[in-house]
């Protein structure tokens, strides 16, 4: 470890934020050049390297841009900057841990992960309701809680006090946070659904979607002592009481004052509802003509939904990619910080990235991080998600009887011919590539526990049998977050007036309904995530207790003994397992790196979660597809042995690999039985020099299957004898 510091920085082929910077715009022009200089590195890894997911959002800040389209009076939402439109027209809607989209699939995964239920068992529909106004609504009262809490304590302190001036500062921040949406009419509409319910079903039971109409009362005791609630007294007109929340007066004011300073179109009713919202003040009565109110009701709460719907179905690509990154991070679990996973994000499409003009500046970039007796910034694994799957031919109709599902744009996907010229490019630095294929629900557990995996083997084909085969993992199936089927969000239901006052429609066709259309995460993530957390000792030693500090996990095998069980992915599991004809399947071809959904148990506990079933590259043996940690440990080996030997010094050669207690063959040896150890029981290593072709040959013997490794060794002024 003191020579190699870390086995586990991955390199993510996707692109998050065109208008951030991506690595081939950094990289530039590098005609006449063989390594980029140790500035152009540090840029590189300011700008697109990142520890952490936070840190991740901090630096590409995902975002969705959203307009209004006058002729068809619609929000229009873009990935891309449009081009040609004023900035003045175009919102910015941040993708970050605020978004209440991807809040709402933050909680589920956490949810279902401590729950440990599968699909087909779990309550979707009780978190899918938290992007309705309902529940937009409450985290603006908890904001509204804090507010009121943080005021009372700056009010009761005097001038000058340096505690008031910090307490200050706080309300200065949350006031900020108040006052992003008050230029955000979208943001603004859950507020404006919920203030005119809350006004007009006073009292009513919205649980049940029942009210009546409202009058407050007072209770009093009768001549004959019975009970009754009398109509309290009050001015002519249809009013209403607004909520008594024990806000303060002084408080309504400075949100007023705020509102006026911060919005470049001011409006009367804006103003009073950010107040309201922020500020429900007692024994105010406002004067309410409730006709109005309903017909705004149930337009606000109709466009609502259309624009929810417009921003879910553009949004969702993107968030599926920023879930695969927080997925990534997740699998390093340990509490013990050691050899932290990086992810070098390239924010760039692949396509791009591969064309001729371009793969110069990649292989410039790989040859000054993998190429250099200095390893702080190697490279040593890369995941490409969302590789395309042949589309199914469909089935053609004359006539449509019934509503079948809309013709949507196919989801971009990376191409196979894309995927083939990047391993082409990374297998002469020794990158190994975690891919999975596009999501939906062809790649998920469900669809692989009835199909199999000869599809996915028939994909990947074309990739075996090439001198890069060993650098190629496909990963499958991908994860679900949110079924298709059960991805229904209840927005609210349409008002009514009655006779009787305004309530809520029963009525089937009055609830307002959006479909997510399922969500996935690509299995390269999690696999990539997995594999790159296990380079660390500190999070081996979470799971076993053999672990040597001074190795990282290179020959760690997930599929050796009970290992797989006690190093799991954090996802819950998702269906009830493989039938045994599908296992056998597997088993039998050893193909990918496999997840599995089964009923285990380890020391009397049951695993919830999904754990690893097969960790296999594209390299061919006879016993089908090969481990993929012989690639690393060979790697590892390859450059160990090149900064020992000075650049694969003929005699420095002989010496690595002398049986002198000191040199580093023996030492590997001598430290075996640790489940971290670069030469485990069963394990050799030996070697022959060809004086001839001026090549040494190494042999490494994983359990009785070799692997061989070649160097190319630099002529000394002596050269002794092997």
């Amino acid at each position: 470890m003191d020579i190699i510091s870390q086995t586990n920085r991955t390199m993510l082929f996707e692109e998050f934020n065109p208008e951030k910077l991506d690595l081939l715009t950094i990289v530039g022009d590098v005609k006449g050049i063989d390594s980029l200089s140790d500035d152009k590195i540090k840029e590189i890894n300011e700008h697109l390297l990142v520890k952490t997911f936070d840190e991740f959002l901090d630096k590409f800040t995902p975002v969705v841009y959203s307009f209004y389209n006058a002729v068809n009076q619609r929000v229009m939402y873009s990935l891309k900057k449009p081009e040609g439109i004023p900035e003045e027209c175009i919102s910015e809607i941040h993708i970050n841990q605020n978004n209440d989209f991807l809040k709402m699939l933050f909680t589920l995964i956490d949810t279902k992960r401590s729950q440990g239920i599968t699909n087909v068992d779990f309550k979707f529909e009780n978190l899918l309701d938290m992007i309705s106004p309902k529940k937009v609504m409450d985290d603006i009262r908890q904001v509204r809680k804090e507010i009121h809490y943080v005021f009372s304590q700056y009010e009761s302190l005097e001038e000058g006090d340096p505690k008031k001036l910090d307490i200050g500062d706080k309300l200065n921040l949350l006031f900020e946070d108040a006052s992003r949406n008050y230029n955000n009419v979208m943001a603004m509409l859950p507020l404006a659904i919920e203030d005119i319910k809350t006004r007009l079903l006073l009292g009513g039971s919205q649980e049940e979607k029942q009210s009546e109409a409202i009058q407050i009362g007072m209770l009093t005791i009768g001549e004959k002592g019975e009970l009754k609630i009398i109509e309290a007294p009050r001015s002519e007109g249809n009013e209403l009481m607004l909520l008594d929340d024990h806000g303060e007066t002084g408080l309504a004011s400075v949100f007023g004052e705020d509102y006026d300073s911060v919005t470049e179109t001011p409006s009367a009713y804006v103003k009073d509802l950010v107040v309201r919202t922020f500020c429900p003040l007692p024994a105010i009565q406002t004067q309410v003509d409730i006709e109005v109110e309903v017909q705004n009701y149930n337009t606000y709460l109709e466009f609502y939904k259309n624009a929810k719907d417009e921003f879910v179905k553009t949004v969702k690509p993107l968030v599926e990619k920023i879930l695969g990154v927080k997925m990534f991070f997740d699998q390093y679990t340990t509490k013990n910080k050691g050899m932290q996973p990086t992810l070098l994000v390239t924010n760039t499409k692949l396509d791009m990235m591969v064309k001729s003009n371009n793969i110069p500046r990649l292989e410039t970039y790989l040859n000054t991080v993998n190429s250099k007796n200095e390893f702080s910034d190697t490279v040593w694994f890369g995941i490409v998600p969302s590789v395309e799957m042949e589309a199914a031919g469909k089935a053609r109709v004359s006539r449509e009887r019934f509503k079948g599902n809309e013709k949507v744009t196919k989801q971009e996907g990376n191409t196979m011919e894309s995927l083939t010229m990047l391993l082409q490019v990374v297998k002469d630095y020794k990158v190994q590539i975690f891919f999975s294929f596009v999501t939906g629900e062809e790649t998920t557990f469900n669809s692989m526990a009835t199909s199999g995996i000869d599809k996915f083997m028939d994909k990947c084909a074309g990739l075996v049998r090439k001198d890069y085969s060993e650098f190629a993992i496909p990963c499958v199936p991908n994860f679900t977050i949110i079924p298709k089927d059960k991805s229904g969000v209840v927005i609210d239901s349409k008002m009514l007036q009655t006779e009787d006052g305004v309530k809520l429609s029963k009525e089937k066709e009055d609830i307002l309904k959006l479909w997510i259309e399922g969500v996935y995460v690509g299995a390269s993530y999690v696999a990539a995530g997995l594999v790159a957390a296990s380079q660390c000792p500190e999070f081996l030693r979470e799971s076993f207790k053999n672990v040597s500090r001074e190795y990282p996990g290179v020959r760690f095998d997930i599929e050796a003994g009970d290992n797989s069980l006690r190093i799991v992915t954090t996802m819950a599991k998702e269906i009830s397992g493989f039938t045994n004809n599908i296992k056998d399947a597997i088993n039998r071809r050893n193909f990918g790196f496999v997840f599995s959904s089964e009923n285990a148990q380890i020391q009397g506990k049951d695993v919830k979660r999904i754990t690893v079933y097969k960790a296999r590259s594209l390299s061919m043996t006879e016993d089908g597809y090969d481990s993929l940690f012989k690639t690393l440990v060979s790697t590892y080996i390859e450059r160990i042995l090149r900064f020992q030997t000075g650049d694969f010094k003929h005699d420095n050669i002989v010496r690595f690999f002398s049986n002198n207690p000191s040199s580093q063959k023996s030492k590997w040896i001598g430290n075996r039985g640790f489940v971290n150890s670069i030469v485990q029981d069963g394990d050799d290593i030996s070697y022959i020099i060809d004086e001839k072709s001026n090549l040494c040959h190494i042999d490494l013997v994983f359990n009785g299957n070799v692997k061989n490794l070649e160097v190319t060794i630099t002529k000394g002024a002596t050269m002794a004898k092997a």
